[in-house]
């Protein structure tokens, strides 16, 4: 079984009287993408600012890659990046927007800006333009180029394809994807558009009103069959609405139906908006 290199086991978060995490238990393991799921106001920002140690929590426990006290996760979270909006000095170029955090992050190898630059495809001539001129797209690519600076084993993004079209949210993807596979990176990243964690995650955290409800992974939701339709010749419709699978009858192709990501999801929460 993987390594688990981050575990929350029953965490509780309260803002006053208002509890947003209900116990929250959630395991990822190494080499995930983990796809964490749920409606805007579940509770995911709040979960990864407890993980980063950016927010404290009332109860529970947590683990970064086997810390077994806050003072071995806090030095743990070094090697996590995190992609949490892209916050950028408009005036200032991509390059240099990069080397003003590997500094604040202390890394000292200044070859990091190009490695991390190369990966996320974003050119010379895109990097020494100003970073206000940047289309959303290009701006999600330099947020995640940022949280690879250091070149960290866990990687956190929270809601990488919001706002983006089409092509760009598919962009991202297959970023997120080759990321995982190429560099080896663990990553969690969240989103209300479940269908494009479907496309993405290897296991999912379904997460509604402050509980984690439940960890699938994408085999266990192909498993989930739905139903199976059975195509004919129009030649032979007559004669299949009188005796289904007559002799005689062709069948073209049979299509195996499984529960998409968004139907498991609303079936286990209930109702259908997800945005």
């Amino acid at each position: 079984m993987s390594e688990s290199v981050i575990k929350l086991e029953g965490v509780v978060k309260s803002y006053g009287a208002h509890k947003v995490l209900k116990g929250v238990n959630m395991d990822v393991k190494r080499g995930d993408i983990y796809g964490l799921v749920g409606k805007n106001g579940a509770g995911k920002t709040t979960m990864f600012k407890v993980i980063l140690g950016l927010s404290d929590f009332q109860d529970g426990k947590l683990s970064i890659l086997g810390g077994k006290s806050e003072a071995e996760n806090a030095k743990n979270r070094h090697n996590i990046g995190f992609f949490v909006g892209a916050n950028f000095f408009g005036y200032l170029s991509g390059r240099a927007n990069l080397e003003y955090y590997r500094t604040l992050k202390g890394v000292k190898d200044k070859g990091e800006i190009d490695r991390v630059l190369k990966l996320v495809d974003l050119s010379p001539e895109a990097a020494a333009k100003p970073a206000k001129g940047y289309s959303l797209g290009m701006k999600q690519r330099l947020g995640i180029a940022n949280s690879l600076l250091g070149n960290p084993d866990i990687i956190i993004m929270d809601e990488p394809t919001n706002g983006l079209d089409p092509q760009g949210i598919a962009d991202i993807r297959h970023l997120i994807t080759r990321i995982n596979e190429e560099e080896g990176k663990t990553i969690i990243v969240s989103s209300h558009i479940l269908a494009e964690l479907e496309n993405t995650a290897h296991r999912f955290g379904l997460l509604n009103e402050g509980i984690l409800m439940q960890e699938i992974t994408s085999e266990d939701l192909r498993d989930k069959k739905g139903y199976t339709s059975i195509e004919i010749k129009e030649d032979d419709l007559d004669k299949a609405k009188q005796v289904l699978a007559a002799n005689g009858i062709n069948i073209e192709r049979v299509v195996n139906s499984t529960t998409s990501l968004e139907d498991f999801y609303f079936n286990l929460v209930g109702g259908g908006d997800n945005a």
